[in-house]
């Protein structure tokens, strides 16, 4: 979360400080973090590598909709806060055995998987692949990318056909712009799914030391 917090602090005017627009854009996130354009990896070119056919707006928001209203954190969502998001969010099938999100790449996207498992794994130092979990749906995934604008911790592999709905950088951009209240809701509540993950994963980690 380093770099989404520097983002947060850079975001405060100081006295001295130029007119030049937004230091809280995710699309130039990466690049105020020094990545290399070349070296990030859009939903666009990953799902033109796994072959992802696109699914219809309605039956993903569908899906959507009915996973978060049973989420403790993501229901606390306005009750309209889904068809609104629905314009903002890509939605795709993608078969089995597809690497959706590789380890330690830039991907300026998340997803939140409707249907089927991913499998969240992580390659050691020592070259071990550690299962650290098998996502279901209405978990998300990637998010912690798109929000500090930092490397993949994880992989993560369709173990079977999957339906997913993806929110790049851009999107979260224009959600900011034009629904503001939105966008902030939205990211506060995927800062705090992620903060408790990575306890999880944490956790996992040194007991696999042990």
């Amino acid at each position: 979360m380093k770099g989404l917090l520097g983002l947060l602090k850079r975001s405060t005017p100081r006295q001295g400080d130029d007119d030049r627009p937004d230091s809280l854009m995710f699309t130039t996130a990466f690049a105020d973090q020094g990545v290399n354009p070349s070296m990030l990896v859009p939903w666009e070119a990953r799902a033109n590598e796994i072959g992802a056919k696109r699914l219809s707006a309605s039956r993903g928001s569908k899906l959507l909709q009915a996973l978060w209203s049973k989420d403790k954190y993501m229901m606390r969502l306005a009750t309209d806060a889904v068809p609104r998001l629905e314009q903002f969010f890509d939605f795709a099938t993608v078969q089995a055995n597809r690497d959706i999100i590789r380890q330690e790449e830039y991907g300026n996207f998340m997803i939140v998987l409707l249907t089927g498992t991913i499998a969240v794994d992580r390659v050691q130092p020592w070259g071990t692949r550690l299962r650290l979990a098998e996502a279901r749906p209405g978990d998300i995934l990637g998010e912690m990318s798109l929000l500090d604008s930092g490397m993949r911790f994880s992989a993560c592999s369709s173990l079977t056909e999957c339906e997913i709905a993806i929110l790049s950088a851009q999107a979260l951009d224009d959600m900011m712009a034009a629904d503001a209240a939105l966008a902030a809701s939205l990211i506060a509540l995927l800062a705090r799914k992620l903060s408790l993950r990575l306890r999880v994963v944490s956790a996992r980690l040194s007991e696999n030391k042990n």
